[in-house]
């Protein structure tokens, strides 16, 4: 079942993908800022209360209509599934932004470019050069398709959660980027807690998710970029993620203060460097044509996972 729902829920969203406005997204964005509101007062315990009501006061609602599904029929439960995941994924919700922002650059329109790379990560754009946008959108489409479709993968697998598994990871993803991103110190404090349980929620989905790229790309480069790089980002999920992205695709990407080595305040003359290690990471610059590499990347590894679940399904209907 878990096969077939996921396969039916991404058929559905390449004919007919979600909207980045929809209702539910909006009813979700509207509750998130209801439940701030109301329960910031700039201590850090707050953000831990808001994010159990908002969390667990949808998931919790969705595990037991999907148990009700499951002893009613199975295939009535697995109608519920694939329209659970496809509310929850956006598999097309990179590759719109992605692909616009490559025709863009093809014919020289690099306004254009920047404008969509803006409205896409919610940043400011306006300095960035073309090696830079080229890198900012490989980076936004790596993790974008694991927020939205292998980290949602991994969480509706997990037994007796199903689609309330899928829920809770989309939820937590998304109150990160509300709760943290952007903010002041007081939205900073509220939101501290949301994005140090997305951590450990998302700690091994994105690794999975790194092993994937690795398999599917280069992976020598993937696995020396993953042990030797991934350190070097603040979170070490998207370390992990886009260190091993870029060795898979041939690419560098993150900042150069990410890649900057850290050296600790000592005396030069007293500082041993033959153990410190200063190369850069393994790959080429940013450059168009690696749009459509990490096109093909994705999708590779989005049959990978198919792959193995189609494998499992075979499996349990064996035995």
């Amino acid at each position: 079942m878990i096969f077939f729902s996921i396969f039916f829920a991404l058929l559905i969203d390449h004919f007919r993908p979600m909207r980045m406005g929809n209702p539910v997204l909006g009813a979700i964005r509207n509750q998130a800022d209801r439940i701030e509101n109301w329960f910031n007062a700039g201590h850090p315990q707050h953000g831990r209360i808001g994010w159990f009501v908002l969390v667990f006061g949808i998931t919790l609602p969705i595990l037991v209509l999907y148990w009700c599904c499951l002893y009613v029929n199975v295939f009535l439960a697995m109608l519920f599934n694939v329209a659970v995941l496809y509310l929850c994924m956006g598999f097309r919700d990179y590759s719109q932004y992605f692909s616009s922002i490559q025709i863009a650059l093809i014919v020289g329109d690099e306004a254009k470019a920047r404008k969509l790379l803006a409205e896409w990560s919610g940043r400011d754009t306006s300095a960035l050069e073309t090696p830079e946008i080229i890198r900012l959108s490989i980076e936004r489409a790596l993790l974008t398709s694991h927020q939205h479709v292998f980290g949602v993968f991994f969480w509706f697998m997990i037994p007796f959660l199903g689609p309330a598994g899928a829920v809770f990871y989309r939820l937590a993803a998304y109150l990160v980027r509300a709760w943290t991103e952007n903010r002041d110190a007081r939205y900073e404090v509220f939101g501290r807690f949301a994005a140090r349980i997305f951590f450990w929620i998302d700690w091994l989905p994105a690794r999975l998710t790194a092993m994937c790229f690795a398999v599917v790309g280069n992976f020598e480069d993937a696995v020396y970029a993953w042990r030797n790089f991934a350190d070097r980002w603040e979170n070490e999920n998207t370390g992990v993620l886009l260190s091993a992205g870029g060795g898979a695709l041939g690419v560098r990407l993150g900042t150069p203060q990410e890649k900057a080595v850290r050296v600790l305040p000592v005396d030069i003359n007293i500082l041993d460097s033959a153990g410190l290690e200063t190369e850069s990471q393994p790959g080429e610059e940013p450059s168009v044509r690696f749009f459509q590499n990490t096109t093909g990347l994705i999708w590779r590894a989005l049959l990978l996972w198919l792959l193995l679940f189609l494998f499992f399904t075979i499996i349990v209907w064996l035995l």
